[in-house]
């Protein structure tokens, strides 16, 4: 039995919420989750879910909204299943498009439903970064989700969100946006059930990243140019040379923000990724495509058209990502990296 086997049967040691939580991402961070060659693993969702403080959700709640049919985005949601990861053999093999369906058409009518209330007053705008129940500051320079203790500073993802927004206002509103089929599919593949999917990408979508899921999806495009920012800092040289072909992350870097690298295979890869930014924010998504860009810097450097080469990242290496992005921390500026941690709100 594993270390983490232990964690989930008997919880932290003494009952120690916040330190046994530390102790958990930093686990995931040095040993990783166990699972084969196909990034299959039976812990993996159970300590996405943990690493999320996603409360436990009925089936019934899931099958509820199953059981309302279409939603309004229904037609929108049907026209971006058929391709989600539709080249990914793994993926295909374990979730059928049916239930990545299901799943999106019952998160829409929880968005929608939500957001219905709002506009006729039936509940107060909500803040969407709600307080977790498990709070703690690491000592690393990198936060990781959950955090309260400090709104806009180097150890906190949280920040705020949406307060004050108009209700009435579809671009500040959260619901479907394409894009959100991308998002969904890890926590498809990870699950044990359609209902534990749905509990973990709700609480994803609504707490963690739901600056990308507006329709401005503002979140995105304040993600790029922060893109441009860190490479500026963390390898001037790489950045100049984009700069001077017109090759803003705007142009290359637009999939990788908006699905946090899931567009790039392969997929256990992608999943080793995840359990890194679910551990420690989904911020810090954006310092793994620079690493990314940092592992072919000689090869963009040495190509007179390097927008052939960004036109598709090559295949994930999980751990090298992993390794680079961390360096990068203690490089960036405080002010950079408190924007970096709330871009997604």
């Amino acid at each position: 039995m594993t270390s983490l086997d232990t964690f989930l049967l008997k919880g932290p040691p003494g009952g120690d919420l916040t330190g046994g939580l530390e102790q958990l991402r930093y686990t995931v961070l040095t040993d990783g989750i166990p699972s084969n060659g196909d990034g299959m693993s039976d812990l993996r969702i159970y300590i996405w879910l943990i690493l999320l403080n996603a409360p436990p959700l009925p089936t019934n709640t899931y099958l509820d909204l199953v059981r309302q049919g279409a939603s309004p985005a229904y037609t929108k949601i049907r026209n971006d299943t058929f391709r989600t990861l539709a080249t990914d053999p793994l993926f295909r093999r374990r979730v059928t498009e049916n239930s990545l369906t299901r799943v999106l058409n019952a998160v829409a009518w929880k968005l929608h439903d939500a957001n219905e209330a709002r506009v006729n007053g039936w509940m107060s705008p909500p803040t969407l970064p709600v307080p977790k129940s498990t709070d703690g500051i690491p000592d690393h320079m990198f936060p990781s989700p959950g955090s309260n203790a400090a709104k806009y500073r180097r150890g906190s993802v949280t920040g705020t969100g949406t307060e004050g927004s108009d209700a009435g206002d579809a671009s500040s509103q959260i619901g479907y946006v394409q894009g959100m089929n991308v998002l969904a599919a890890p926590f498809l593949y990870a699950a044990r059930s359609e209902a534990e999917a749905f509990a973990a990408f709700d609480r994803f979508i609504t707490q963690e990243v739901p600056g990308y899921v507006r329709g401005s999806m503002d979140g995105v495009h304040k993600g790029l140019a922060l893109v441009d920012k860190i490479l500026a800092i963390v390898d001037p040289k790489l950045s100049a040379y984009l700069s001077s072909k017109g090759m803003k992350a705007e142009i290359y870097a637009f999939a990788s923000v908006l699905t946090m690298c899931v567009c790039t295979p392969p997929l256990p890869e992608v999943l080793q990724i995840w359990d890194f930014l679910l551990a420690y924010g989904p911020h810090l998504n954006l310092l793994c495509i620079v690493a990314q860009l940092v592992l072919i810097r000689d090869q963009i450097l040495g190509s007179p058209s390097p927008n052939q080469i960004l036109r598709s990242f090559p295949p994930l290496q999980a751990a090298k990502i992993k390794a680079i992005a961390i360096s990068f921390v203690r490089k960036i500026p405080e002010d950079l990296y408190e924007q970096i941690v709330v871009h997604a709100k």
